[in-house]
C-alpha cells in the first residue's frame, strides 16, 4: 500500500519525466537540483527498480519507469477527473433520485413544477427505470421505494403509507353491477400489477385486498403488467378491473376515466426514501416531498 510520501514522491517522478534534466525540471519546479534527485533516489530504494538511466547530457526514463509514468498519468487524469466532476456537482446541487416509473408519472412529476418554482438552482436527475428499485446500489442520492410494512430494509424513512382500490372504466361497471358479491366477479378480467415488491407473488395485491374484503377469488387469473400504472390503463381502457393504489389513482378518479363501487383499503404497504447522500439539498427536497404528501392527505 502507498504512504502519503510514496504518493508525493510518485507525482515529483511524473512532473520530472517531462523534462530532459533533473537541472531543468528543478528550475520548473522551484526546487532545487538535489533536492529531486535525493527524491527520485529514495523513491527507486522503495519501488526496487530503477526509474532513469542518468548519462551526462541528462538522463531518461527506464523502461520500468516509462511504463509507472503511464500508469500515474491515467491514474492522476482519472483523480482530477473525479475532483472536477465532484466539485461541479455540488456547485450544481443536483439530487441523484430513484424511483418507480408508476411513482414518477403518476404522482411526482406532476409536482415538479412546485419544487422548481421554490429552489430554481437545484436540479433533480430522476432514474425511472425499471418496476423496482435496486437501493442496494449506491448511485443515487436519495430513493424512494414501495414496499410492505413493516419494511425490510435499515434507514429507510416512511413518505406515505398506501391504500388500496380496484378501479375499472364506468362502461365496464355498467356491464358488472354486482361487484359486491362474489358471483358478480366470476366473469370479470383481473388487471394485475405482478411486481409490487421484490420476491411478492404475482397476484399478492389482488390475494391480499380479497382475503380483507371475504371474497373468495381465483385471483391467479386476468393479465399481468409489470407496472401498476399500466394495469391501470388497461382498466381505463375497458379492459378489466385493476387493483390500483390511490397515490396514483387521483385524477383518474377525478375525472370519471375510472370508477369504483367501493372504498379503499390500507394496502399495508407504503413508500419510503432511502437517503444515500444527506446534505443541505437532499434535506430541502425531503423536506418538500413530506410537505407535498401533508397537502394531499389534508
Amino acid at each position: 500500500m502507498l504512504k502519503s510520501h510514496n504518493v508525493s514522491a510518485l507525482h515529483t517522478f511524473m512532473q520530472v519525466a517531462q523534462h530532459p534534466s533533473f537541472s531543468s525540471a528543478a528550475k520548473a519546479l522551484h526546487l532545487t537540483t538535489g533536492a529531486i534527485s535525493q527524491q527520485l533516489l529514495q523513491l527507486e530504494g522503495q519501488l526496487g527498480f530503477s526509474l532513469f538511466e542518468r548519462h551526462s547530457r541528462g538522463v531518461r526514463l527506464t523502461e520500468a519507469g516509462q511504463t509507472l509514468l503511464t500508469v500515474l498519468q491515467r491514474s492522476f487524469q482519472e483523480i482530477d477527473s473525479a475532483i472536477q466532476s465532484l466539485s461541479q456537482r455540488d456547485n450544481r446541487k443536483e439530487i441523484r433520485l430513484k424511483l418507480t416509473p408508476s411513482l414518477a408519472f403518476k404522482w411526482l412529476v406532476p409536482r415538479l413544477d412546485d419544487f422548481y418554482r421554490h429552489n430554481p438552482d437545484i436540479q433533480i436527475q430522476m432514474f425511472a427505470e425499471g418496476a423496482l428499485v435496486d437501493s442496494d446500489r449506491r448511485d443515487f442520492d436519495l430513493a424512494i421505494d414501495y414496499g410492505p410494512l413493516p419494511y425490510p430494509k435499515p434507514n429507510a424513512e416512511m413518505l406515505m403509507e398506501e391504500s388500496l382500490l380496484p378501479v375499472m372504466s364506468p362502461a365496464y361497471l355498467a356491464a358488472h353491477p354486482q361487484l359486491s358479491h362474489a358471483a358478480g366477479w366470476q366473469d370479470v378480467v383481473l388487471l394485475h400489477d405482478a411486481m409490487p415488491w421484490a420476491k411478492a407473488p404475482r397476484d399478492f395485491e389482488w390475494l391480499y385486498w380479497a382475503s380483507e374484503m371475504g371474497l373468495e377469488l381465483a385471483t391467479q387469473r386476468g393479465h399481468f403488467f409489470n407496472r401498476t400504472d399500466m394495469a391501470m390503463s388497461a382498466a381505463e381502457a375497458g379492459v378489466g378491473i385493476a387493483m390500483a393504489r390511490m397515490a396514483l389513482i387521483t385524477n383518474e378518479l377525478d375525472s370519471g376515466k375510472l370508477v369504483t363501487p367501493f372504498n379503499p383499503i390500507a394496502a399495508n404497504a407504503g413508500y419510503f426514501l432511502i437517503t444515500h447522500t444527506a446534505n443541505d439539498t437532499t434535506r430541502i427536497f425531503r423536506d418538500w416531498l413530506k410537505a407535498q404528501i401533508e397537502v394531499k392527505q389534508a
